[in-house]
This record gives structure tokens, sequence and C-alpha cells, in this order.
């Protein structure tokens, strides 16, 4: 996690005298002295991007650039052809060489009048950014038959190049740490990307070019965090949590106490939130609170059965006793990892909001806060996956002051559960992974023009509360990479897949709602390409091992939107459905060799519903040629049809190619012959 991200680091008990040192400093600033050894070499002319191994995008003109000089002239060579540029003000320079056919190894070379760097086995090919959250980030040693996959791994007409995990509330020039390109050996495919690596060996099957993989992932990450600021405000929907943004990067401690205002705006506005109800106050607290357990930790093993099987969110609150003398010190407020979202305050003022169930928590109070007698800490912590809580005992969590002395929070804290209805509350704009643009400034902003043949994309489960923005979201994403690496990049989008009890009756599902919403962006663009995983899930894991498979479907897609290739994108798409009598008739075009149902005469998982919430009923379905006919008691008041529709669906249509009909909800609109039906 980047410093300029959170005051909350791995290593916080060391830290804490180190931030109370820097209080008086701006955020970036650094204690002034004589350079380093190495700081004092000669520094690279060109981006970490263009180094030893990298693959550059065939077919169009290459942007090259990097640092020197301000003023100096900078000239560029590759394969013979050569471009020069002058460096501005800053010592950036851009020269960009003419296109070039698939090929190589050649040499790179930037020189100056007074350096010269170069880059040696480039190869010019097709290069790909593989992003999105944990499992686009799975590795393949956590795939199937992983072993035998790493043995196997040679090919060095493939490059790997992993992006450094890192957010910074400002887009950044360079990465936050060194980048290599490395050809696939089984040491350097061992820890990449699975599916972005799958896919670059099945696609290089049909497509026999160098290929260059770019992996820019983050677990858990939400689609906010990998779109810049300027598109997320042009959503409409961010504009206040993005002033907090701006303000955190020259003033974090006054930008957190103004997002501990949003933050509260919401609670007070959540359902079941009683007018008054204000538990971060240092007053006398309202609602049902109980001591929690001195080792705290994660609530599940707490032994309180509403806590059991719990995601959500919890309150914490203590207080401490201080001395006049230590309350009129500069402190850090110091606490064990929380999991996996806290949102802190001190006798009432927020302090800070850092996400991650790993690092422990360092948060810098403002002068004055505190205060001689008792002092108020309240703390609310957001699970939303398997275990939750604040970590404990509570003698990690402590006040460190100016002089080197500190305060431990080890007496008794006490809870409070939330009820679910209350909702998701709004992250902390700054946050890595769940904040806003934090990812994109980090990991995607360094990758600059770089070249790109496409993009593969595979998010959307730490969205899933909030599908109905996600469309919108997605669109955004999508104009903002284009105004990046190029208006026709394509974009391969991954749809989520199957995970959890399959259901016995029909019900809402908010990861079936994302997966609507990641199929309409799909269709309505001829350059973004759906990728069905509906059958490639796992119910009690929900990073499904089975990534080869996904790298087929997406080297399919690509074959199809980024090549031309006359072959279906993606199996089964439905095209309508119509009433016919007391049936109902789903059209399905892209059907290679038809349709075919598994495990019975008919396929199942197909519902026919009213317009009205939890009105869904099961339907019998039978195949004829491209068409499914649905049958059902009280058929003829359906105003529409879902298939498929749950977080583990059980979906059994797929084509004689063995791709699956993904999952889709449809209106009913009548038909006027009746020769369709069966």
């Amino acid at each position: 996690m980047s410093g300029a991200i959170a005051l909350a680091t791995r290593r916080w008990p060391a830290l804490v005298l180190a931030c109370l040192a820097a209080a008086a400093l701006p955020v970036g600033a650094a204690a002034a002295g004589p350079a380093p050894a190495a700081a004092q070499q000669q520094a690279p002319l060109l981006h970490a991007l263009f180094q030893d191994h990298a693959v550059l995008q065939r077919d169009q003109p290459i942007r090259v650039w990097g640092v020197a000089a301000p003023g100096e002239t900078v000239t560029v060579e590759l394969a013979g052809k050569g471009a020069s540029a002058r460096a501005g003000g800053d010592g950036r320079w851009q020269a960009q060489l003419p296109a070039m056919k698939a090929g190589g190894p050649h040499t790179l070379i930037a020189r100056t009048a007074a350096a010269k760097q170069s880059v040696a086995d480039v190869m010019v090919g097709d290069v790909w950014l593989c992003s999105g959250q944990s499992n686009m980030e799975l590795q393949v040693w956590r795939t199937l038959d992983a072993r035998a996959e790493i043995a196997g791994a040679g090919n060095d007409r493939i490059r790997l190049l992993a992006v450094p995990q890192s957010g910074s509330v400002e887009p950044q020039a360079t990465f936050s740490s060194p980048v290599q390109w490395r050809p696939v050996d089984p040491e350097s495919v061992r820890d990449f990307s699975a599916a972005c690596y799958y896919f670059a060996r099945e696609l290089q099957k049909s497509v026999d070019v160098p290929m260059g993989l770019v992996s820019a992932a983050w677990g858990g990450s939400r689609i906010q965090a990998w779109t810049s600021a300027p598109a997320l405000r042009a959503t409409g929907w961010y504009d206040g949590e993005l002033d907090v943004l701006a303000r955190y990067a020259g003033d974090p401690v006054a930008a957190v106490g103004d997002w501990g205002s949003l933050w509260q705006r919401w609670w007070a506005g959540a359902p079941g939130v009683a007018a008054g109800d204000e538990p971060w106050s240092a007053g006398k607290p309202v609602g049902e609170w109980r001591q929690a357990p001195p080792q705290l930790g994660a609530w599940e093993r707490w032994g309180v059965p509403a806590l059991a099987d719990f995601n959500g969110m919890v309150w914490y609150r203590t207080t401490i006793e201080l001395t006049a003398a230590q309350a009129a010190q500069d402190a850090v407020l110091a606490l064990g990892p929380a999991d996996e979202i806290d949102m802190t305050w001190v006798n009432g003022r927020a302090v800070g909001s850092t996400y991650g169930a790993g690092p422990g928590r360092e948060y810098r109070l403002p002068p004055g806060l505190l205060h001689e007698g008792a002092n108020t800490v309240v703390v609310n912590v957001l699970d939303t996956y398997r275990d939750g809580g604040l970590g404990g005992p509570a003698s990690v969590h402590a006040l460190h002051f100016a002089d080197g002395s500190k305060a431990p929070l080890d007496g008794t804290w006490s809870y409070r559960i939330v009820p679910a209805a209350a909702g998701n509350p709004p992250r902390a704009p700054w946050q890595t992974a769940a904040g806003l643009s934090t990812l994109y400034n980090g990991m995607i902003a360094p990758l600059g023009g770089y070249g790109l043949r496409g993009a593969l994309w595979y998010q959307g489960e730490s969205n899933a509360f909030e599908h109905d923005r996600y469309a919108g979201l997605l669109r955004a994403l999508r104009r903002d990479w284009r105004s990046q690496f190029g208006a026709d990049l394509p974009l391969l989008v991954v749809q989520l897949p199957n995970y959890g009890t399959p259901p016995t009756k029909p019900g809402e599902s908010d990861w079936a709602s994302m997966r609507a919403a990641q199929r309409a962006v799909a269709a309505e663009d001829p350059r973004t390409g759906l990728v069905v995983a509906i059958d490639l899930g796992d119910r009690y894991d929900i990073h499904p091992s089975n990534k080869q498979e996904l790298g087929r479907r997406l080297a399919r897609a690509a074959r199809h939107v980024v090549y031309g290739q006359k072959i279906a994108a993606a199996g089964p798409v439905p095209l309508a459905a119509t009433r016919n009598g007391d049936a109902v008739v789903v059209e399905f075009g892209d059907a290679t060799d038809g349709l075919v149902a598994y495990g019975a005469d008919g396929p199942i998982g197909f519902e026919l519903c009213g317009a009205e919430k939890d009105s869904c009923r099961y339907a019998n379905a039978e195949i004829w040629s491209h068409r499914v006919t649905l049958r059902a008691p009280g058929a003829h008041a359906a105003t529409r049809i879902r298939y498929c529709w749950a977080d583990s669906p059980v979906c059994t249509l797929f084509d004689g190619a063995g791709l699956p009909a993904g999952p889709f909800e449809l209106p009913l609109s009548p038909m006027p012959h009746d020769d369709h039906a069966r």
C-alpha cells in the first residue's frame, strides 16, 4: 500500500515515531540530506516499460518515452527506424517510431549527447493488459494441474510483466517498484496471472505472433479504483468523494475529517437508524452494546450466535484515561488489523479509514483532539467475506506520543451489531482496492500510452452489492482506458461465474443482476466481448481453479472481436422471447451445431416471471433447433423470462461446441404466428 494512500502499513509499530516526526512536513516531502550513491548514477533514459525482453505492439505507431535533462534532444532507434524528441522543462520526452510488423528480436536504443541506453531482445507482436480483482490475479500455481503446467512452461515468444500493486491519490508517471519483462519459463509463470497466461497460450495457436502480457490486478478491488478521477466525475455519482480525495493529497488529516462528515451523513440516512443515533459520539451511546472478549479477533469465534456467520458492520468502542501531559502531545492512534474495512473516530472526530485485512492501522491525530481525562475511541468494522473483526488482543491497540511513550487501549471494549438492513457504507476514496481512482493512479496511469492489442477485464464480485450502477461504471472504465490506450481498444469482459449453494426456488440475486449488467455493456459495443463462465465456478470457492478453460474462452472471444474470425464469440446468445398461446418461445443465435441440454431431456434453469418481484416460477423447457419452448402454470400472465438467475445457478443449456448459454433476462413480446411453438 502506498504511503500516500493511508498512514497504515504492515510495519506500523516501527513507524509511529516516524509519523510523528514527519507531522511538520507536507505530504510527500522528504528530509534534506545527501543523495545515496545509487541516485548519483546515470538515470535511465527510457521509462521502466522499455527494457530487455519487452514486447511492443505491432501494426501501429510505437510510442516511446522517458526522462532526460530538460531541453535535451533524445534519439531512439529500433530495427533501423528512428525518431527524436526534446525533453520538456520537467525532463519528460516522448518519441514515436513508425509501425512495424511482428518479429524480432530487436535492440531499442535511446541516446542523448551525453548518455545512451540499450534494451535487448525486444519483440514486436500483440500486447494485452489483464486487469481486475482476485480471479484475474490468481496465479498459475493455484490452478488445475499446476505442477505439470509450471514444469512444462517454456515459451520465449510470450513475455510477462507484472505491475506492482500500489495505490495512489494522484496519477503516477512510473511504477512504485522495479518491473521486469520475463519470457515464459517455470519460474516466471508460477506467480503470474493464470487467466492471462492461459489466454495467450491458447490464442497463439491461431495468432502466431509474439505476445506481451501486462498483469495489473488486485484481489477484492472495485471497478471505481481502476477508473480515473475525471472519468468517475463524469458519471456524476462521486463529486463529494472526489473532492475529499483531491484534498487528501495535500492535507490528509483535514480530508479525513471531511470524509467523516460524509460517512456520518450516510449513517443518518441509512434504513433503521434512529434520529440521534451517533455511535461515534463521545457522549453516552444509544442502542444495544455488549462487552467484547478481551482478545477481540474474528467475531465469528466469539461464541455469539448472531455473529457466528455474520458479514456486515459491527461497532467497537472503548475509552482511555490520559494525563494533561499526554493529551498535549502530538499523537498517533495505532490499531491492529481490521477485517476488512474500518472507519475510526477519536472523541467524535473521524481520524482514519483503511481497506485490507492484513495491515494494522496508523492514524495521526489532529492537534488538540485529545484532552485530559477520558477519551473515546470508536471503530466501525465492515466485513463482507469470511472472518471479520478488529484484530486483537486489545493490548495491540495504543496511542503513541511524540516523546516515545504510549498508552495501550487495553481496557474494556464494547460492541454493537448493525442490522443488515442498514446496507453498505461508502468507502473512503483514498483506500487502495476499494477507493476511487487509486489503482488507476498507481497501476494503470504508469502504463502511459503503451501500445496494446486489447484488454482483459475480470472483475465484479466486489461490486455485486451495487450492481445497479455497474453498467455505467463499466462504460466509464471502457471510455477511460480507450482515451489512454486508443479509441479502438478492444475489451474482453469475463462474466461472473457461479459461486455458492445452488437455489431450490427462484429468487433475486445480486450476482445475477451483475451478470446482466456485464452482458448489456458488451452487447452494445462491437469492440467489447463477453466471456461466459457460468459453468466454470466452484460452489465452495470464490476463486475457481479451472483457468485453462477460461483462457480458451477468452482466446475464442479475442479471435472473434479483435481478429474478426467468423466464429461465435461466446456460445448461444438470446435474441428474443415471444408468447405463443400458453407457451413462450426463446430464440437463440450463435448456437454452433444447435442447442443441447446436459443431463436431461430439456434444459433447466428457465423461469417465467410477472412484473412483480418474487413472481418467478420455474418452467419446463424443450429444445427445438435454435429455440427453446417454455411451459408452466400461469404462463399466460408472464411478462418476462429469466435463465440461470441465481448466485450459483444450475445451467444445462449449451451448444454443440460445448459453450454454455449465459444467464439473461428478457421481456416477453406477443408472437403473431404459432408455428414456432412445439
